[in-house]
């Protein structure tokens, strides 16, 4: 099997339509984004061709950055077969491939910058502690997905009491003071292509963790770092990540780095309306491949016709 010409999607799925490029013409500049912890499947694949062709219509340019921060997790195995069933569907990156294992002195140094205006703190809880002050409190606040929010039990430490844990080895997170942010940005918009501007309000998601003692950064602060650092105007990704927004353009602000626009497009599901999760080995693209299928094939089972 060969790699393929990717079909045009414009429209797409119903209410999926591909963003035009930005104010005067400025071509999209995206980007597609997997951790290799696994097999790409074909929701990867809509997600991948979503932002290649916003890309391609434009006359802009598409990256490809992996999201290995997590050591255990990610394996190079898992990359190259990222890059290589890409390539079969015709997708391949305009710039060099960025890793996030190998940029870690960028985020330390944007997390140095929220240290200096008093933005972070240590937490040194457990998901057992967290749990257990939850359960003690009668009540726990929750963010816009249902998740159980971070109490603050850290947040008001003494800095004797902190630097005293931290110099004894004490495990630690680096997490966001998200209220004291707001109050030295003011209030935020953000623009999603879909839902046009929105109020801008990460206190739905609490005091994220932005960091660990042995990993200087977490997803929320890598994305917002890497999407300024690669010039990424127009980031596409899929609904379940619409929320995360509220936090990056607040990380934006803080750190005097550009907001895209953004577009969060349909999620592909399986036939009992379930998101897909690579560890369903029957939809990934690998999987597909050893059955002998085509690009042809992957792009039918999403609905799409080749241009």
């Amino acid at each position: 099997m060969t790699a393929s010409t990717p079909p045009s999607i414009y429209p797409l799925r119903g209410r999926d339509t591909l963003p035009m490029p930005g104010e005067g013409g400025v071509p999209n500049v995206t980007r597609f984004a997997p951790s290799p912890t696994g097999y790409l499947h074909i929701g990867h694949a809509y997600s991948a061709l979503f932002a290649w062709e916003a890309a391609r219509r434009s006359g802009g340019c598409f990256v490809l950055r992996i999201e290995n921060i997590d050591e255990t997790r990610c394996l190079d195995a898992f990359e190259q077969a990222t890059i290589d069933d890409l390539a079969w569907l015709g997708i391949t990156s305009d710039v060099p491939i960025r890793r996030q294992a190998d940029e870690f002195a960028a985020y330390e140094a944007a997390l140095s910058v929220l240290s200096r205006r008093d933005l972070i703190y240590p937490c040194f809880c457990t998901r057992k502690q967290i749990r257990a002050e939850v359960e003690e409190s009668g009540r726990a606040p929750h963010g816009p997905s249902g998740e159980v929010l971070y109490p603050g039990i850290c947040r008001h430490l003494a800095d004797e009491e902190r630097d005293y844990r931290i110099a004894n080895g004490e495990p630690f997170a680096w997490r966001l003071n998200v209220d004291a942010a707001m109050a030295q940005t003011g209030p935020l918009r953000w623009y999603d292509c879909r839902a046009g501007w929105v109020d801008c309000r990460p206190d739905l998601l609490g005091d994220v963790v932005l960091g660990r003692k042995d990993t200087p950064t977490s997803y929320h602060l890598a994305v917002t770092v890497d999407d300024a650092i690669q010039g990424v105007n127009l980031v596409t990704r899929g609904e379940d990540l619409y929320h995360a927004t509220h936090i990056h353009r607040l990380l934006q602000a803080l750190l005097d780095l550009p907001a895209p626009r953004w577009y969060h497009h349909n999620l592909v599901a399986d036939s009992r309306g379930q998101r897909l999760a690579k560890r369903n080995r029957a939809i990934t693209l690998r999987h597909l491949r050893d059955l002998g299928k085509s690009p042809a094939d992957v792009w039918k089972l999403l609905g799409l016709q080749l241009g």
